[in-house]
């Protein structure tokens, strides 16, 4: 048998060995548990959407029904700069995927060389003379992945991967819903400075009321001070609105990724209605959110470079080749008679290193508990915001029943007081206070509609926003 034979029959041996027996140190990795409660505390008597998959998948925003929020809502996967920023991000995780992969495989390299070189005579020296020297070799390198260090490298580098596309989902999430909630504020914002402007409409007939009621000599100077106040005051409210409008605007620009300056919703009022949310259990709410789902995938990256930490205690074994000519002289430089090769393996331990590797192995654990922690916080902090925003609705729909019982209350007094001031029974004074309780109960009512409307979206995204882990299957695939 060649040397040659022998070389190749070592190195297919251990490249079996590495196939079929290879060690992986990292320990056998399990989801954290997590204590989860049978249902939602705050659900109450929530009435359960019919069909169960109302939020539809990826257009959570369509059960709002607002054809101008569902074109706000489009243009951030294209424009908005914190998803495009997460998407860069995600795809950089690819490539270190196809980075870790390219690990499993040998690397070969390709080498050419034509030197010419010469050596002067002299006391001592042989006689000089001028050398060629060409060389044409092909390198192959490959580590034998005895004890799963490359394995665990890509097992961490995909479930960081698929955490990075978890990231860019809740990114996008988190913008869709922060501008479902500014549009939603603006169209309140709208709504009321409706109501102050109507208001400001019917003080303007009151003031004129007043007016001729003085010229008459039936009504006092106060009177007529009092109207004028009454209209200059609520007009003032009127224009006020506009900063926080304005304000809202510009974010919603931001939002779509153009300049506020570029940007401009027409006034109109709140015509959303209140949508059907479908509440699901605990249990599957842990499928449906993307901070979760990432959250859980950096937990199992950390695992895998536990593992990593731990090959570093065992000997590297790596086979090289080596295959081509080498000659001095150009003519036979490709012949047979200039064909050289090399094949074998090379083992290499650390011997001492003064604690590092433990000291890296020590750090590896720790990140797992600190992932292990965090995941769970992330799953305690989405159990709250559901609760919190089913409490919300809950609450605030009684609010609003009560409330419009006060809206009718006081429309039903300013009515009933007018016609007692035309009939110079009671003050205009009188009149002054019943209108203020009118509006003020009118503007608690929208802003009321407002709040359940952002409490549904806030909902919407404690829940997921209707995406499922199920898509992180194939988010570590490396880039091309």
């Amino acid at each position: 048998m060649s040397l040659a034979q022998k070389a190749m029959r070592i190195a297919v041996l251990a490249a079996m060995v590495a196939t079929f027996g290879g060690c992986n140190f990292a320990p056998k990795y399990q989801r954290p548990s997590i204590e989860t409660p049978a249902s939602f505390k705050e659900a109450g008597d929530w009435k359960v959407a019919q069909p169960r998959d109302a939020v539809k998948r990826g257009k959570w925003w369509e059960i709002f029904g607002d054809a101008e929020l569902n074109g706000l809502v489009a243009q951030i996967d294209i424009s908005n700069q914190t998803v495009r920023l997460a998407e860069a991000q995600y795809q950089q995780a690819r490539a270190l995927v196809q980075q870790a992969r390219a690990g499993l495989f040998p690397s070969v390299t390709a080498n050419a060389a034509a030197t010419r070189s010469g050596t002067g005579s002299g006391s001592g020296n042989r006689a000089g003379g001028v050398n060629n020297d060409y060389t044409l070799t092909l390198d192959a390198s490959w580590e034998v992945d005895l004890w799963g260090r490359v394995r665990n490298t890509v097992s961490s580098s995909v479930a960081s991967a698929q955490a990075s596309a978890a990231d860019l989902e809740n990114a996008r999430l988190s913008a869709q819903a922060e501008l479902a909630l500014d549009y939603i504020q603006l169209r309140a914002l709208d709504s009321q400075r409706q109501l102050l402007d109507d208001t400001v409409t019917a003080y303007e007939r009151s003031l004129v009321l007043t007016r001729n009621r003085y010229a008459a000599g039936v009504a006092a100077k106060v009177d007529v001070v009092q109207a004028e106040t009454q209209l200059k005051s609520t007009q003032a409210q009127a224009i006020d609105i506009g900063v926080q409008r304005a304000q809202l605007e510009h974010a919603i620009a931001i939002l779509i990724g153009k300049p506020p300056s570029q940007f401009a919703l027409a006034p109109a009022p709140l015509k959303t209605a209140m949508p059907s949310i479908p509440l699901m259990l605990p249990s599957e709410m842990l499928e449906r959110r993307p901070d979760i789902a990432g959250a859980e995938r950096r937990v199992a990256a950390a695992n895998a470079q536990i593992g990593v930490a731990k090959a570093a205690f065992f000997p590297q074994l790596t086979l090289s080749g080596s295959y081509g000519y080498a000659s001095s002289s150009f003519p036979t430089w490709l012949t047979a008679p200039s064909r050289i090769w090399a094949i074998g393996p090379s083992v290499v331990q650390s011997v001492f290193d003064a604690g590092l590797r433990r000291g890296l192995t020590n750090q590896a654990i720790a990140a797992y508990d600190a992932n292990v922690a965090s995941y769970r916080q992330t799953v305690l902090s989405a159990f709250k915001d559901v609760e919190d925003n089913l409490a919300a609705l809950r609450i605030l729909e009684q609010e609003a029943k009560v409330q419009e019982e006060a809206v009718q209350a006081a429309r039903q007094s300013v009515n009933l007081t007018i016609n007692q001031y035309k009939g110079g029974t009671v003050s205009f004074l009188n009149v002054v206070v019943v209108q203020a309780a009118q509006l003020n109960n009118e503007r608690t009512a929208v802003g009321i509609l407002g709040q359940q409307l952002g409490a549904a979206v806030a909902l919407v995204k404690a829940l997921g926003g209707g995406w499922d882990a199920h898509e992180l299957a194939g988010a570590g695939t490396p880039t091309r």
